[in-house]
């Protein structure tokens, strides 16, 4: 990695209005056009932030997502911004909860959650994807995670150790589950010296209260930006030298011990 590149990094924290695609659409592109007059090069938007868990539309609503991708690529084209954010896919008879990664205008990975919240049922209405993504776009090696993935850190260390330079992870995550979020998301970026753009959706949909509080984070885990609990955008800068610096000085990963605990593929 350059150690002398510097990105600016931003997310989008909205109220998700549960199954209606085009207020979400609209706020969202609101959103993202006010990062790029800020000069944010990437941007990550919540989980499911087109639809929400709208279980009992969202197959439905899924037909609607590539005219949803399109719209983003076309933005991201107008802006140059790398872009990230989860939508309901839909893929014959299955659907996921999928991340679309979009850089220049063009939709460059995609990444289908893994981890499945079973605890709420999820895991009853979609289907989890099969592999990791780290990727490489315009602003660096990206990694992406969605939500409930945050609580399982060998996910987090396997794309940290493909190259990952920034963790980019949409996210519903309600109340009154701040302390956790807060503390996963730093933990995630200090263990493995990268950066994070986490986007969290706000206010209330259905019976769930969420409470915003996106971040965005250094590689030692210090919050260089957070949203309240209302509407908001956010932006920092990325300084590459910082984290060449900080994994020169804490040598975690020159250090580490797979022979006792396992390789990791």
């Amino acid at each position: 990695m350059s150690q002398t590149r510097k990105i600016t990094a931003g997310a989008a924290q909205f109220n998700i209005a549960l199954g209606d695609i085009d207020t979400n659409l609209s706020q969202a592109l609101a959103s993202l056009k006010k990062l790029a007059s800020q000069g944010v090069q990437l941007a990550v938007l919540p989980e499911m932030w087109s639809t929400g868990y709208d279980y009992k539309r969202l197959g439905q609503l899924a037909e609607r997502t590539p005219e949803v991708v399109q719209a983003l690529c076309r933005q991201s084209a107008e802006s140059g911004m790398v872009l990230v954010g989860s939508l309901a896919e839909k893929e014959g008879k299955e659907l996921y909860n999928t991340a679309y990664v979009i850089d220049q205008g063009k939709v460059a990975g995609t990444y289908r959650k893994l981890h499945l919240f079973s605890t709420m049922g999820e895991d009853r209405f979609l289907s989890s994807g099969d592999h990791s993504l780290v990727i490489s776009t315009s602003v660096g090696r990206l990694g992406v995670a969605i939500c409930y993935d945050l609580r399982f850190p060998e996910l987090f260390r396997k794309m940290a150790l493909e190259g990952a330079e920034i963790i980019c992870l949409p996210a519903e995550w309600p109340k009154p589950r701040q302390e956790h979020w807060r503390t996963l998301l730093r933990a995630r970026a200090i263990e493995n010296q990268l950066f994070v753009v986490a986007a969290n959706c706000c206010g209330i949909q259905g019976k769930l209260d969420f409470f915003g509080m996106s971040l965005l984070l250094s590689a030692r885990g210090e919050v260089l930006a957070e949203g309240g609990e209302e509407n908001t955008e956010l932006a920092a800068t990325f300084d590459f030298s910082e984290l060449v610096e900080y994994r020169s000085q804490i040598r975690c990963y020159h250090d580490r011990r797979p022979e006792i605990y396992g390789h990791l593929p």
